[in-house]
């Protein structure tokens, strides 16, 4: 438990040049030594002319995205190779062979399901004794398709929260088109039914979690008395069956200038449960509290940076992500470290009893997922990027541990762990090598393949290669290349690299059909980049890159990029850079800063505007992580890497291709909006895509995730493999 938490005639635009309108910009002359002559487009944020195009769902704004989309489809679409690319992305999506993963609680192996017949899903459980076949009896208990339809929504699955010891009463978690906010309503198992006058909660941001059959803890971002300034609950409620959500009484609150305040339930194999919250004082500062049922909440006495992860055999376990002294002169827990302490000692003392250590990672692991069954407690750990799975005991006062056997050099991913249950599930997955589920058994130490997704692109003659360059400090940072064995180091080889670099977000191996379907087979090389700000080698990786220290990350993917065209891979003309989310404020700065590097560069669901980040949506609880826009030096940092300011009306840049959703109530769809306005006023190639639903996902459907990769996948072979087919003129306005 963990809190918060692409083989005819490409068609290429080339958009018009026209002068920048008088709509409040200035483009100003920056001096430099060079005398180059760039001009930046200057945007005062308090008063920037394209706060029009903030308003999500203002008239005028999603007429300019209908535009756009418009625009983007006759390019994109029009390509003869387009409608292959999505019909084999969709078949892929919805093909019934996939590994239908789920989790083991109360007897039964549970399941959500998407397909070509069921495009919002089904909730559906079998026996394990089913599952491990090849065709396992499924019983359906929800039909999402069906309640959508029967309620007029586009009711998007965000999961269950089920009762043990039967799990018969479950609050399921239900979004309207795929949005963080969301609403929760009381289900009953046994009848298959939403429980009349039971459990329900108004759309919001939040949670629930179970106290019992009665009684409910509930936060909910629903008014301004009860919200923080990012948008989620800054009070938790305890609310009992058959009053009203507005009799609910406080238990814990938090300050609105926190980032959030969620309770969440930890239970240990003998049935007995604590209630706890955490107050994220800032996205990385945390308050940790212990509810007991009749008493005052109680401040857990843990470092700020840290977090739970799960109880096991009265083991409260925790990491650390900042060197830790609990006493003064006392024992000192390195960063990164995995710890313990008895939490019914805490819960009768109020002190920090004694502390132990579970694991301390060495210089190149890391630690990923983690969880309690009823016999150990397993803890997925990276070696230089490549999964290995530990089980701990706690015996005697102390903790040992036994290594599980797993398949070598693949990601390994922990799935759902049980602490009433010895058995747990594993993926194991390359780039080359698809998925492969596995059944451990916590008991003897085993691990059972029991399904296999089955090869959706020729691997033959591919090979997957770790290599590394140094940075600007001198680190070395590694990356992944997925490349023809018979490759040609001449430069010409059309090359994706994607990157996240933030966040303590780990990008591990992980096979993607599409890519490879679309991409790989076609003679494409995939890059994977491991630079600071990500969690592959501890809190430390992640740490080196916060705030005003952000520019090491962007030097981090800079080096990789130079070292592809180094050693021969590839070439400006033939490299393309992608990121998402945080990635999308990555591949910004890499359009802005080094435009020279790259033919293309793709950035979905975006931060650009990074003065103006933590006013919109959920922005104001990064500024852990990216700093705060008011502060002066901060501020000055912020201005210099953001992409929105960044841009020269005088500079040569590769196209970009801008994508976004409508009802992403996590990344607005503000800054990729204004991003591309100001690229169109100023003449420089850009594509944009909109899909208006799909939440910060990007698709809310099978479907619509083949349409994006379509999309995308297009793009790429135009820019990469056919950068010197003859342009197609097209009217870049915006209007």
């Amino acid at each position: 438990m963990s809190k918060l938490m692409a083989t005819a005639g490409a068609l290429l635009l080339a958009a018009c040049s026209q002068p920048a309108v008088d709509n409040g910009d200035s483009v100003t002359p920056e001096n430099t030594a060079a005398g180059n002559g760039r001009q930046i487009v200057q945007i005062d944020p308090e008063n920037d002319p394209r706060l029009w195009l903030e308003e999500v769902e203002g008239e005028e704004a999603l007429a300019w995205v209908e535009g756009q989309n418009e625009r983007t489809f006759d390019r994109l679409q029009g390509d003869p190779r387009y409608q292959g690319m999505f019909d084999e992305a969709l078949a892929i999506y919805q093909s019934e062979d996939r590994i239908p993963g789920g989790a083991f609680y109360g007897g039964y192996v549970w399941n959500f399901w998407r397909d070509a017949t069921h495009s919002h899903g089904l909730w559906r459980r079998t026996t394990m004794e089913s599952y491990v076949t090849d065709t396992p009896e499924w019983d359906v208990i929800l039909d999402l398709d069906a309640l959508s339809e029967a309620e007029g929504k586009n009711w998007i699955w965000r999961g269950a929260n089920c009762l043990g010891p039967d799990y018969e009463r479950c609050i399921l978690t239900l979004s309207d088109g795929g949005t963080d906010a969301a609403v929760r309503r009381e289900f009953s198992v046994a009848d298959r039914a939403f429980i009349e006058g039971g459990f329900e909660t108004p759309q919001a941001k939040g949670g629930v979690s179970w106290v019992d059959a009665d009684t409910l803890l509930v936060g909910l971002a629903t008014s301004e008395a009860d919200t923080t300034a990012s948008g989620y609950p800054s009070v938790a409620y305890r609310w009992q069956r058959g009053t009203a959500l507005a009799d609910a009484v406080e238990v814990v609150r938090g300050n609105q200038a926190d980032v959030g305040l969620f309770t969440f339930r930890v239970e240990d194999f003998d049935g007995t449960a604590y209630m706890m919250a955490s107050q994220a004082v800032t996205f990385y500062d945390t308050t940790w509290w212990y509810l007991p049922a009749d008493a005052a909440p109680v401040q857990l006495p843990l470092p700020a940076k840290s977090s739970i992860q799960d109880i096991f055999h009265g083991q409260l376990i925790f990491t650390i992500e900042e060197e830790w002294t609990p006493a003064e002169g006392g024992e000192s827990f390195a960063q990164g470290s995995l710890l313990s302490f008895e939490m019914a000692e805490f819960a009768a003392s109020g002190d920090l009893p004694a502390v132990h250590t579970v694991y301390v990672p060495r210089a190149r692991q890391s630690l990923g997922g983690m969880g309690s069954t009823r016999t150990a407690f397993l803890v997925e750990i990276d070696e230089n990027v490549a999964g290995g799975l530990e089980a701990f005991h706690f015996e005697n006062g102390a903790w040992t541990s036994e290594t599980i056997p797993v398949p070598a050099n693949m990601t390994i991913g922990l799935g759902s762990t049980n602490s009433h249950e010895d058995l747990a599930f594993m993926s194991a997955e390359g780039f080359l090598t698809p998925d492969t589920l596995s059944l451990v058994n916590s008991a003897e130490l085993t691990v059972e393949p029991i399904k296999s997704m089955p090869a959706r692109f020729d691997t033959e003659g591919l090979v997957v290669e770790q290599r590394e360059t140094a940075s600007t400090d001198g680190t070395m940072i590694p990356y992944f290349v997925v490349r023809r064995e018979d490759t040609v180091m001449d430069g010409t080889t059309p090359t994706l690299l994607y990157a996240y670099g933030g966040f303590q977000v780990s990008i591990r191996p992980s096979y993607s059909g599409v890519a490879g379907r679309l991409w790989l087979e076609n003679g494409g090389a995939y890059v994977v980049a491991n630079i600071r700000g990500g969690g592959e080698f501890g809190p430390a990786w992640h740490q080196a890159g916060l705030k005003m220290n952000r520019q090491i990350i962007y030097d981090d993917l800079i080096a990789v990029a130079e070292n592809l065209t180094e050693t021969g891979l590839t070439s400006p003309r033939h490299l393309a850079v992608y990121g998402r989310s945080n990635g999308g404020l990555l591949t910004g700065v890499m359009y802005t800063q080094r435009p020279d590097l790259w033919n293309a560069v793709v950035s979905g669901v975006p931060l650009l505007d990074m003065l103006r980040y933590n006013q919109l949506l959920a922005g104001n609880s990064w500024m852990g992580e990216y700093g705060d826009p008011a502060d002066p030096d901060e501020g000055a940092f912020l201005r210099s890497i953001s992409p929105y300011h960044n841009v020269d009306a005088n500079g040569e840049y590769p196209e970009i291709f801008l994508y976004t959703s409508t009802l992403d109530d996590r990344v607005h769809p503000g800054h990729a909006r204004k991003m591309a306005h100001l690229l169109s006023e100023v003449g420089h190639s850009y594509l944009y895509y909109e899909n208006t639903v799909g939440g910060h996902a990007g698709a809310a459907n099978l479907a619509e995730n083949a349409l994006r990769d379509a999309l995308f996948y297009t793009f790429l072979t135009q820019k990469l493999v056919d950068p010197d087919e003859p342009a197609d003129d097209a009217d870049a306005s915006p209007e």
